[in-house]
């Protein structure tokens, strides 16, 4: 079996992962982390070669750095995704990021792929590639939290902000706004993701507040 691999500890990851945690929620923050674990293993199953096929360090910057945007700190006049890819842009001034529509990121080469198979896989949809002991570790190192909750609450709560600009109709922060509605019901993606294959996972275990096996500092 391909162990599950850890955070990069570089120069450049270190700080990534630091601003995220210190920017979103623990529900996200740990959605962004855990979707590069997925990715990474993807990679080994599709035989899609680091160093050759992919940069790994840019796919970390592009699984961790996609949610930016739902933070507090984002200017929330324009969609939750354009501002979240100008807040990785101050950091990583020429990498991209993962985009958030389907048949989109496919087209875009590796990087975006495997970001966006990543953070699909999070989701509990298409993944074969992941054996059950894979699939348990990983929510060892940054437990779920209800996630699917907690990163559409955020989005919305940005949605919120901006009217037509953050929440064009048929965009995902404006459908979801929509869904959510004044009564605060549950939108489609929650139900789903809760009946998807890691629905009735439910891992609280961390070490100091910190996302289980995350990079530190020296």
């Amino acid at each position: 079996m391909t162990p599950v691999p850890g955070l990069p500890t570089t120069p450049t990851a270190l700080p990534t992962a630091d601003r995220v945690r210190a920017h979103v929620t623990e529900p996200v923050a740990n959605h962004s982390f855990r979707s590069y674990l997925f990715a990474m293993l993807l990679t080994e199953h599709e035989g899609v070669r680091p160093g050759t096929d992919f940069d790994p360090e840019l796919l970390f910057h592009a699984c961790a750095l996609r949610d930016p945007g739902t933070s507090a700190t984002a200017e929330g006049v324009q969609r939750f995704e354009v501002e979240g890819a100008d807040m990785a842009a101050v950091l990583l001034t020429g990498h991209g990021v993962g985009h958030s529509s389907p048949g989109i990121a496919e087209r875009r080469g590796p990087l975006a792929y495997l970001a966006r198979r990543g953070v699909t896989a999070d989701f509990g949809r298409a993944t074969g590639f992941v054996t059950g002991a894979q699939g348990q570790e990983i929510p060892t190192r940054g437990p779920r939290l209800r996630m699917a909750a907690s990163l559409v609450e955020e989005i919305v709560r940005h949605a919120e902000r901006g009217g037509l600009q953050t929440a064009p109709r048929y965009s995902l922060p404006g459908e979801l706004l929509r869904e959510r509605g004044s009564d605060r019901r549950p939108t489609e993606l929650e139900p789903a993701a809760a009946a998807a294959r890691w629905g009735g996972q439910s891992v609280s275990s961390k070490v100091h507040g910190r996302l289980v096996g995350a990079p530190t500092r020296p």
